[in-house]
């Protein structure tokens, strides 16, 4: 796994996240971000960040199972729960422990944080003006006038 750094003309500046070592990423490899993979489910693709933040609100913030140490019952169990109607003829065990894999591995490192992306989904959520505001306002305005 890699961070991407920096862009250039002819390429992209990637870091290691294992050791550290920077270096180029040329246009004909093929490079996905964690952005642009999703699961398959039965309605619509969860986005993998979605599935990561399942994964983290499940598991409290720890780790889950080592997918090379657990057998197939303990991984699709494991991703059921987390993802109860993923698309089971198009996931196989193989996708569930590398991101299972990524997962653990992006929260040793640190970069499994939702605190941020929260508070702005909270932000949209919020409607700009409270029907106690208008309430208020209203009060106000009487006050004035009387």
């Amino acid at each position: 796994m890699y961070r991407l750094i920096g862009e250039s003309k002819s390429n992209l500046v990637v870091e290691s996240l294992t050791d550290g070592k920077r270096g180029p990423a040329f246009a004909h490899e093929r490079i996905s971000t964690l952005k642009d993979i999703s699961i398959y489910t039965d309605d619509e693709d969860v986005p993998l960040d979605e599935v990561f933040k399942k994964i983290y609100d499940l598991k409290n913030g720890e780790a889950v199972l080592n997918p090379k140490k657990a057998s197939a019952n303990q991984i699709r169990e494991l991703f059921a729960e987390i993802l109860p109607d993923y698309d089971r003829d198009s996931v196989y065990v193989s996708d569930m422990k590398k991101v299972f894999t990524w997962y653990n591995f992006l929260l040793e490192k640190g970069l499994m944080e939702f605190t941020e992306e929260e508070e702005k989904e909270e932000q949209k959520e919020e409607p700009e003006n409270k029907p106690e505001d208008k309430d208020q306002k209203t009060e106000n305005k009487e006050a004035d006038n009387a």
